[in-house]
């Protein structure tokens, strides 16, 4: 694909940091999005199936959050504020307790950390090392949980890993993800290092896992085996972690991706779509025995966004008051889901992966996935790739987006994969 002519010339090669990394499978610039599109200078409308990788949820740009935001910036509402109490702070906690928790019957505290998930990830380290008194943290194949360097060490992807630079021991044992082996319970395994004194397992702090790994392939575990590792846990006097950074905020059924699984983790993270309009905002919901950091033994300086408070209290109150919201996510799954089996039928070996809005088609190789999506992208569509080698084609459209403009993008995904297919055809011949 050959760059968009663009008012910025080539600006980003000559200054942008080579770690740049969706815009080169995208080159053009992007000048406005609505709902569930985008258009760039040339005018040009794209269907948008990556959503900021599940940062935009709601769709590009909700009327109802932007005009709270404008609201609040035009009466010189603060902006910045880092943990001070606030009015758009004390709203958006109301709301979340209860339209959130109470419903659920959690007990949990909201601590807000830095902006990114990452910084979320190693706040729930730091908080279950410090509530245990253990160091060992037992994370999982394909996981990943961020790039900073406590959250890297956590992390599976050899690529990511290796941008450190340096060791990464960091207090981790790494155990096979629920279907890591065919045939092979990773649950039996970890039981049995625990009960072993033998097995040099230490005793964990934590034990951290996404229900559904964005990242490392759209690899869902089974409730059965998610509640048996919370059980593990319990029993062991390690905390559950659940990493809901990418898998919540509805992305996976629930406002949680661990509801109905028959347990509630002693701590999760989330960012990502918390603000519900694309603004930096992550926290760590941390049950109120382990909420044991003393005043700023974690901090930072943007660790309270008061305009990415204003836009999610919109959210919850717009789409959590009830369960309307996730009736009509529950009717869209199956539409992606039906559209996805037939990108399946025409890749021999191809299979279906995920849950709920978090979807996507191994297709076997991370040439024809990335070829697939470039093709897309030149027929209208923004979508990406995940898993070890980039060979699972993923959708993660907004959760707003119409049924006609969700049937049109799968439409042109699938013609996507037609002439990728039918040109490796012709090329083989």
């Amino acid at each position: 694909m050959t760059n968009t002519v663009n008012n910025g010339g080539d600006i980003y090669d000559r200054r942008e940091s080579e770690a740049r990394s969706y815009c080169r499978g995208f080159p053009t610039t992007f000048t406005a999005a609505r709902g569930s599109e985008l258009t760039d200078e040339s005018g040009r409308r794209y269907i948008d199936f990556l959503a900021g990788c599940s940062s935009l949820n709601y769709g590009h740009n909700d009327p109802d959050m932007k005009a709270a935001l404008i609201e609040h910036i035009a009466g010189d509402g603060l902006a910045h504020g880092l943990d001070l109490h606030t009015d758009a702070k004390a709203a958006f906690l109301r709301a979340f307790e209860t339209h959130i928790l109470k419903p659920r019957g959690m007990d949990h505290r909201l601590m807000f950390t830095g902006p990114t998930g990452t910084n979320a990830i190693e706040a729930a380290m730091k908080l279950a090392r410090k509530s245990t008194g253990r160091s060992n943290i037992v994370a999982f194949t394909n996981g990943f949980h961020g790039v900073s360097m406590g959250a890297l060490a956590a992390t599976g992807n050899g690529y990511h890993r290796g941008g450190a630079g340096t060791d990464l021991g960091g207090g981790i044992t790494r155990l096979p993800f629920d279907g890591y082996m065919d045939g092979f319970d990773s649950a039996d395994l970890l039981e049995q290092m625990l009960t072993d004194n033998s097995s040099g397992l230490d005793a964990p702090a934590a034990i951290m896992l996404e229900t559904v790994q964005g990242e490392g392939g759209l690899n869902a575990a089974s409730p059965e085996w998610v509640a048996r590792i919370a059980r593990l846990a319990r029993e062991h006097g390690a905390l559950l972690i659940i990493d809901d950074i990418q898998a919540g905020c509805g992305r996976t059924g629930g406002f949680f991706s661990f509801e109905g699984m028959g347990f509630t983790p002693d701590i999760i993270t989330m960012a990502k779509s918390v603000s519900g309009f694309g603004l930096p905002l992550a926290l760590v919901l941390v049950r109120p025995e382990h909420d044991v950091m003393g005043p700023a033994e974690h901090n930072g300086t943007f660790r309270g966004n008061n305009h990415a408070f204003v836009t999610a209290r919109i959210a919850i109150e717009k789409f959590w008051a009830d369960d309307s919201f996730q009736r009509s996510v529950e009717a869209r799954a199956k539409v992606v889901e039906d559209g996805l089996q037939k990108l399946a039928a025409m890749i021999p070996g191809a299979r279906l992966k995920g849950r709920g809005m978090m979807r996507g088609v191994d297709v076997g190789s991370g040439q024809l996935a990335g070829d697939i999506c470039g093709q897309a992208f030149e027929n209208g569509l923004i979508i990406e790739t995940s898993g070890p080698e980039d060979e699972v084609v993923k959708i993660l459209a907004p959760l707003t987006t119409p049924d006609t403009v969700l049937r049109k993008g799968i439409d042109i995904l699938l013609d996507a994969a037609r002439t990728t297919i039918d040109g490796n055809q012709i090329a083989a011949e």
